[in-house]
């Protein structure tokens, strides 16, 4: 036999890589990628009795209560879901430019996180400091002048916000502003106040995203930003070198974990990330991405179901370690099945 032919015994081929997929039980056993509920941690929104619950750009998704969110947060952990990232909706008269509510130690995020762990003290409870929620301008900071983000003093919001989080019981501060610094200055914060124990999952490649609209439809902060956009502070979309130079920013200032986000959009920064630095790596499936594929699945242009688990698995092949999804809990159903 030809040593071009050696590889032939037989029959042609010698090696077939479809022997591994014959049974559902083989093609488990050889998994690369493996999706569980640990992976998956549910974003929610929780609301003022008088807001609306509808939010018309993210189908089955709703503004919760602080007892709707309670007995939803339950309905979760019995798919198995043990982690709630929360948002809150703040009515536009409580809104200011220097987001004042946000300091209010009885505003419904505090509130929601001392019901939530009053209610189950084992479910994890991510919270973001970000001002977004709390500017009637809509921006993640406070403004100087007539348009820029001041940082430096963004930054001492931020301290101050995620401070009244570490104490309403939130186990995680995820910042999502893009602020320089603050990571460290929130550290610095926290420990000096004695929340040593208190991790943060930093935003730390956060991009200017136009898959954003449906959040801010949700949170209301659409009609406070109007045409502006936030360009001067989340990253552009076609940088990459960036996004590792702000995720070794944020680690040397003491960041637990780092978020990817949007997530689809950047499997490839997900992917350098996780390589790089080897720190827990986070991607978050952001709201328009979940409205793209139910609206697609209205038109019966796919399976919403199947194509979901696919993205999701996507998430973990690219190498994140767990993943902020609007459909975590369509994920857990589909994953007990």
């Amino acid at each position: 036999m030809s040593t071009a032919n050696s590889y032939f015994i037989g029959q042609f081929p010698a090696t077939r890589l479809r022997r591994h997929r014959r049974f559902e039980w083989m093609r488990q056993l050889v998994a690369e990628t493996v999706l569980s509920t640990n992976d998956l941690i549910w974003p929610t929104f929780v609301r003022e009795e008088t807001l609306s619950p509808t939010i018309k750009g993210m189908p089955d998704i709703a503004r919760f209560t602080i007892p709707e969110l309670v007995e939803a947060a339950g309905k979760a952990q019995d798919l198995g879901i043990k982690v709630l990232a929360l948002f809150p909706v703040i009515p536009v008269e409580k809104r200011c430019e220097q987001a004042r509510e946000a300091l209010n130690p009885e505003n419904i995020l505090l509130q929601a996180i001392r019901a939530l762990k009053k209610a189950y003290p084992h479910l994890g409870i991510i919270s973001d400091p970000a001002l977004d929620s709390f500017t009637c301008h809509g921006h993640d900071g406070l403004i100087k002048g007539s348009d820029d983000v001041d940082n430096d003093e963004t930054v001492q919001a931020l301290c101050k916000h995620a401070l009244l989080q570490a104490e309403a019981g939130a186990d995680i501060v995820a910042p999502s502003d893009m602020m320089d610094g603050r990571v460290g200055a929130i550290r610095h914060s926290l420990d000096t106040h004695g929340y040593q124990d208190i991790a943060i999952m930093s935003y730390a490649a956060k991009y200017a995203s136009a898959f954003y609209s449906p959040f801010r439809e949700a949170l209301g902060s659409d009609q406070c930003l109007g045409v502006k956009n936030k360009k001067a502070y989340q990253m552009d979309p076609g940088n990459a070198r960036e996004a590792l130079r702000e995720v070794a920013l944020d680690i040397s200032e003491g960041a637990d974990s780092v978020m990817i986000k949007p997530g689809l959009p950047y499997l490839d920064i997900i992917h350098q990330v996780k390589q790089k630095f080897m720190v827990p790596t986070f991607a978050f499936h952001v709201s328009g991405e979940y409205a793209m594929l139910k609206a697609a699945a209205a038109q019966g242009m796919i399976d919403y179901e199947k194509t979901l688990l696919e993205v999701m698995v996507a998430f973990k092949r690219a190498g994140a370690d767990g993943i902020l999804s609007y459909g975590a809990c369509d994920v857990a159903k589909l994953l007990k099945k």
